[in-house]
């Protein structure tokens, strides 16, 4: 019996099917021989019409005192690599367009400053003046 074997036997569905086959098969001593013949007939018909398992089975492995779990015969397909890259490859992509979000935002605060700057009544040599600071400050208590 190879693993796959294994596996199916230990299925609750199987083993109900194989209780019933056991139970059909006690009776058929007693049936005519065209009877019996035309069951057979059918049973291998059955057999041959059953699906086979769309995927592989699952194999569970121990390393290094963890439980792993494996599908198939363990060798990484296409599809596993590509979903273990995908992640990194959102994430990386998720940086960058916050960074040019943050970037696009910070240099239209600063250009809405300096339109105030240039728009604004004072000269712009106004604001670095020492006592213009002092004369903000005072306003602003009064």
């Amino acid at each position: 019996m190879t693993s796959n074997d294994l596996l199916r036997a230990q299925h609750p569905a199987d083993q109900f099917g194989r209780a019933v086959a056991a139970r059909l098969s006690a009776g058929a001593d007693d049936m005519p021989y065209e009877v019996r013949e035309r069951l057979r007939a059918v049973r291998v018909r059955a057999l041959q019409a059953r699906k086979k398992p769309a995927s592989a089975p699952v194999i569970v492995g121990h390393r290094a005192g963890a439980a792993t779990l494996a599908f198939g015969d363990g060798k990484p397909g296409l599809f596993t690599r590509i979903a273990s890259i995908l992640p990194l490859v959102l994430l990386a992509g998720g940086l960058v367009l916050l960074d040019t979000f943050q970037s696009d935002r910070r240099a239209s605060e600063l250009a809405e400053v300096d339109a105030a700057l240039l728009t604004d009544a004072l000269p712009p040599a106004a604001y670095a003046d020492p006592g213009f600071v002092q004369f903000l400050k005072q306003s602003g208590r009064e």
